[in-house]
């Protein structure tokens, strides 16, 4: 296969799976073959096993973080710091793109960044929603289950130190009666104790506003 080939059936997709060129009358071990000299070349950058980039010049977009998080792990969502970072709730740059996920937990160091993966019940996989960004498209935790997914991840989330260090702001974006729904599903004291937390920061902000 030449490189050109390759670019034609990749497409407007930078990220790609080795057994998206293996379709049809192909040898396997011939698609490896040349994958490898690509990577020599310089024209792909391997993610993980299977997962490969196209290098900067024959990139037709610039992939998303989100879009490759996605692609990494399946099935997987953006979720906790990165997602209430996306949604300008909390104040923070996120370096690490964090996902959550049913299977094992998993820390990648790519060539665009490290991808951290958080195990998760599989019972409490949900709560997240496809986005378009900038043309690409990635599923994405809404606000209420990014905040949820983290306290109950984090050791000590319920906590009114681990709350405030959080600094949420733009709270007028959160939806409490979707809050408290997704809080059902896990049924843990913990987020229960947290949400009424949440629901008094919610309910200052609202009188700081009245007040100005």
């Amino acid at each position: 296969m030449e490189f050109e080939k390759l670019l034609k059936i990749v497409g407007d997709e930078p990220v790609f799976e080795s057994s998206f060129l293996l379709a049809g009358d192909v040898r396997p071990e011939y698609i490896r073959l040349q994958l490898d000299r690509w990577i020599k070349a310089g024209k792909i950058h391997q993610l993980r096993r299977g997962i490969y980039l196209l290098a900067a010049p024959y990139q037709k977009k610039k992939p998303h973080p989100f879009l490759v998080a996605n692609r990494l792990q399946k099935p997987s969502y953006v979720s906790m710091q990165s997602a209430l970072s996306f949604y300008g709730m909390i104040p923070d740059i996120v370096n690490e793109t964090v996902s959550v996920t049913p299977v094992r937990n998993e820390r990648l160091n790519t060539h665009l960044g490290v991808f951290e993966f958080r195990h998760i019940n599989k019972n409490y996989f949900g709560g997240y929603h496809l986005l378009d960004i900038a043309g690409q498209k990635a599923f994405v935790a809404t606000p209420e289950k990014a905040i949820l997914d983290l306290i109950y991840l984090q050791p000590g989330g319920d906590t009114p130190a681990f709350i405030s260090e959080l600094r949420l702001q733009n709270l007028e974006n959160l939806n409490i009666e979707e809050l408290r729904k997704q809080g059902k599903l896990f049924d843990k004291p913990k987020i229960h104790r947290a949400i009424r937390m949440i629901e008094l920061l919610v309910k200052e902000e609202y009188q700081t506003y009245e007040e100005l």
